[in-house]
């Protein structure tokens, strides 16, 4: 059997070469992290399988909301429980940074539509509205690689840690705790100037 910290870095590991494909496709990425859940009472009641429908129909619906996720190029997304909050999921949303400057606005779109889809239940925090001193979201340009460190090493292994696990309330042994965007094919930049996007 796989231990908790195996699973991590493999996690880890295959999400940090999604991000090198990412910044090979993009100049610049715009990374926005919402973490969305539930209000009380409501955090203590909602199943993990209504929080996944909820968690979905944001996920299925982008296309239907141009304004808000139509230069997304990818996500993470990790599900976690804990007594205290509930269900709740970590999402770090991928926009081209071309297209896409304002983070910290867009993070409320995604907060707000949260909200709506939850029918008011539902709770987030756009920790791009945050003041780190070290932070690895918002505009990542692909040259800069202490930024991108900074995301390897504070963010996406705080996202694909195992602890909070969803274990103790699973009811479907295939709900996975970690999910994120398709890996991109690279494109090819042989011959021409690195595209904007």
């Amino acid at each position: 059997m796989t231990s908790k910290k195996t699973n991590s870095n493999k996690r880890l590991t295959s999400t940090k070469q999604y991000f090198d494909t990412l910044t090979q496709n993009y100049s610049k990425l715009n990374l926005v992290r919402v973490d969305l859940g539930y209000k009380k009472p409501y955090s203590g009641e909602i199943s993990l399988e209504d929080a996944n429908k909820d968690l979905n129909h944001m996920f299925n619906n982008m296309r239907s909301k141009p304004t808000i996720f139509k230069d997304v190029v990818g996500y993470v997304c990790k599900r976690e429980y804990t007594e205290d909050k509930g269900v709740h999921f970590h999402t770090l949303m991928v926009y081209n940074g071309q297209k896409v400057q304002k983070d910290a606005y867009m993070g409320d779109q995604i907060g707000k539509y949260w909200e709506k889809i939850t029918a008011q239940k539902g709770s987030f925090h756009n920790c791009n509205r945050n003041s780190y001193e070290q932070t690895g979201i918002g505009m990542l340009d692909y040259k800069d690689k202490e930024k991108r460190q900074i995301l390897d090493e504070k963010v996406l292994s705080y996202i694909c840690k195992d602890e909070q696990s969803i274990d103790a309330i699973k009811t479907k042994k295939k709900s996975r705790a970690f999910t994120r965007g398709v890996m991109p094919k690279t494109k090819s930049h042989i011959g021409r100037p690195r595209e904007n996007g």
